[in-house]
């Protein structure tokens, strides 16, 4: 099959708060594109994108699932993102590689906790977005609500580019501002046919100031517009769209869309919106990768004549074996070619290539710059790797890997669960950087860390279903990290024989805190005063941060300080690198012991919705958690609460939530940032 232009080629995501309509809109866009033949249901468990069992008995997803589409001259990727904090790698690893983004809000709930986590995410990497405003049709929808909680607690300004014809259960299209017509949905046959015409009279004047929003902001991108604006011409469609996609491109405009997705309304125009407003790969501004063999920053341009430059945003068990999801930026992939893993400095050969579809595969004999695909074949590949051509090494920069906060401890249950979950915890953790495992010094256990209840959860339930190993498991535990309270300076001396060998190293080390979520930072002396070559000093460095990793009382990780080797008197032939290593991390448990070690607790941000009647309750339970009071908005009888509390009492607090709300309450949960434990916890793990 032909390679695909980069010029026709869309790769966007869908991101928002869990149970705003991601997973329905990506139904409808597979639909209403003709990718299928057959909406599948959310509620009914048969939605295509969602594919994995859990998906479809909770109805939520939870991995980012892949498809493609053409939409007239455009071919669309498409990933589907969750909206669960727990699943939020699946969202930061997809906005590392997409171009644009549909941003999903809630007519009724407007902007929630986790549709501000996922914009901020979008944020970081610059994705321009356009924005859906779903539910049109449900009882409270309130549009005006909606786009001042925008301005509030997103920070951006959003362009009406509809309005709503009728309101709540009455509504029944959309008005068009930039062609100023209406456009209606035909719901004999799902809403497969849409009808445009005249506005009727009776929103004329609310279209007309409505559409001149959109001038002046348009004007405001392009002199041209500014001038006929001024002087109160007429300004076509066409004229508009030029700056009004240029200001999307600078993430400095956000359009609204409208529609119900469950009702078969407003899919059409959102995918004229991407075509017209999002970027192709030609668009966005080239990554910059660093060349490991020059040490030089190289820019990479989109070019399918390129060398080859591809990121692994994402790597699948399939079936026992290794599916990996390229984003290409340049150059291009045949089956069968010999490339480069620069991140691990081994070669891989691409066995298939697959467009996928969901979890269905479309094998291809070929891709190119711009595009997304999966790849099998790959044997040493996970997520942030980068693949290229053996003649033109380069390194770009990998994926952001948010930090786990709970613990589970698990055992097999029988010989054979015990021979085999080895193997099925390393095809997960191939999966999911948030995921990690290690084994209990003092019991044995296996210990399981991830980023939250409900990832640890479906987890479990993945050893079972899918690798038949049943296993017992203990209650959640809080992951707490260490960190000191004063700067202290320390020297210690390593003079062992190893084998025979004299191994010396001697350091001075000073320990300085930090502020709160700075994490650690390890800083050598130049190269005159350690004469060690570039690889020893990576692994002297490497070794301190793991030293960190390790603990120096509780067995909680080091974070938020400064640790600098302030000497290192170097002997020729005397001083060793494994003598430097071993002096440096026993300085390092010394060091930190003496500077006033303490123990520092995930802090988690709530917002519960909970009825007027049961706000006292609900703030008394907070309270006895530790719980503190951020803010709180009343609508009809309705509270909106936000809060931060401790993650140690949150552990099955929906079923504490239930019972003082009489099933009426519910709350969303993120990480919010670590700070310091109580002083009867710190005592309990030996600090003080």
């Amino acid at each position: 099959m032909p390679l695909t232009s980069p010029a026709t080629i869309r790769n966007i995501g869908i991101i928002s708060h869990i149970d705003a309509g991601k997973t329905t809109v990506s139904e409808r866009i597979l639909y209403y594109s003709g990718e299928t033949h057959k909406m599948g249901e959310v509620h009914e468990g048969a939605a295509v994108m969602d594919w994995m069992p859990q998906e479809q008995e909770r109805g939520i997803t939870i991995t980012a699932s892949a498809t493609t589409c053409r939409w007239h001259d455009v071919t669309i990727n498409l990933i589907d993102t969750p909206g669960h904090i727990d699943f939020t790698m699946e969202v930061e690893r997809s906005m590392r590689v997409l171009d644009g983004a549909i941003a999903i809000f809630s007519a009724v709930e407007g902007v929630q906790p986790q549709s501000e986590s996922v914009w901020r995410q979008a944020e970081r990497y610059r994705v321009p977005r356009i924005c859906f405003i779903n539910k049109m049709d449900r009882l409270g929808a309130d549009l005006g609500m909606v786009m001042a909680r925008m301005e509030a607690r997103l920070k951006v300004r959003p362009l009406l580019l509809q309005l709503p014809l009728g309101n709540e259960s009455r509504f029944f299209g959309v008005i068009d501002l930039l062609t100023e017509e209406v456009v209606t949905f035909d719901e004999a046959d799902q809403g497969r046919s849409v009808t445009r015409g005249p506005i009727p009279e009776a929103y004329r004047e609310a279209a007309a100031t409505a559409r001149e929003l959109i001038v002046e902001a348009a004007a405001d991108f392009d002199d041209g517009v500014m001038a006929d604006y001024l002087a109160g011409n007429a300004i076509s469609a066409q004229r508009l769209l030029p700056p009004l996609r240029a200001a999307v491109l600078e993430c400095r405009l956000f359009p609204l869309f409208l529609g119900s997705a469950l009702r078969n309304k407003g899919i059409q125009p959102l995918l004229d919106g991407v075509a017209a407003f999002l970027p192709s790969p030609l668009d966005t501004a080239p990554p910059r990768g660093h060349n490991p063999v020059t040490g030089a920053d190289e820019e990479v341009v989109c070019s399918a004549t390129g060398p080859l430059r591809a990121l692994a945003f994402k790597v699948q068990a399939d079936e026992g074996r290794k599916l990996t999801y390229l984003r290409i930026y340049s150059g291009a992939l045949r089956t069968g070619e010999a490339i480069l893993n620069s991140s691990r400095s081994k070669s891989e050969k691409i066995g298939r290539l697959f467009r996928m579809h969901s979890h269905r595969r479309e094998q291809i004999d070929g891709a190119s710059a711009g595009d997304i695909v999966a790849v099998a074949g790959l044997k040493e590949a996970l997520t942030g790797d980068t693949l290229c051509d053996p003649a033109h090494p380069l390194l770009l920069e990998g994926v952001t890997i948010p930090e786990p906060v709970v613990s589970l401890a698990v055992e097999p249950q029988g010989a054979d669960d015990r021979e085999r979950l080895p193997v099925a915890l390393e095809k997960l953790l191939w999966e999911d950087p948030t995921f990690r495992v290690h084994e209990a010094p003092d019991t044995g256990q296996t210990i399981l860390t991830g980023m939250g209840e409900l990832h640890l959860e479906i987890l479990m339930d993945r050893l079972v279903r899918e690798f038949g190993v049943h296993v017992k498991s203990g209650a959640p535990r809080v992951v707490y990290r260490e960190s000191i309270q004063r700067q202290v300076e320390h020297r210690e001396l390593f003079l062992r024989e190893v084998e025979g060998r004299v191994q010396k190293g001697e350091v001075l080390l000073r320990l300085t805190p930090l502020p709160r979520g700075a994490g650690v930072r390890v800083l050598l002396p130049p190269p005159e005063r350690l004469p060690f070559t570039p690889e020893q000093r990576q692994n002297l460095t490497t070794s301190l941060l793991q030293g960190c990793a390790a603990g120096c009382l509780s067995g909680y990780p080091l974070t938020d300080l400064e640790l600098l080797l302030l000497e290192s008197p170097f002997e020729p032939g005397i001083t060793t690198e494994l003598g430097l290593r071993a002096a440096a991390l026993k300085g390092l448990v010394m060091a930190a012991r003496a500077a006033g070690p303490l123990l520092l607790e995930p802090v988690m941000a709530l917002e519960l919705t909970i009825p007027v009647e049961a706000a006292g309750r609900v703030l008394g339970g907070l309270q006895q958690k530790r719980g503190r009071v951020e803010g709180m908005e009343s609508r009809d009888d309705l509270e909106i609460i936000r809060a931060l509390a401790p993650l140690a009492g949150m552990f099955g607090y929906m079923t504490e939530l239930r019972s003082a709300t009489k099933g009426r309450g519910s709350y969303t949960m993120e990480f919010s940032h670590y700070d310091r434990a109580p002083l009867e916890l710190q005592r309990q793990f030996g600090l003080t």
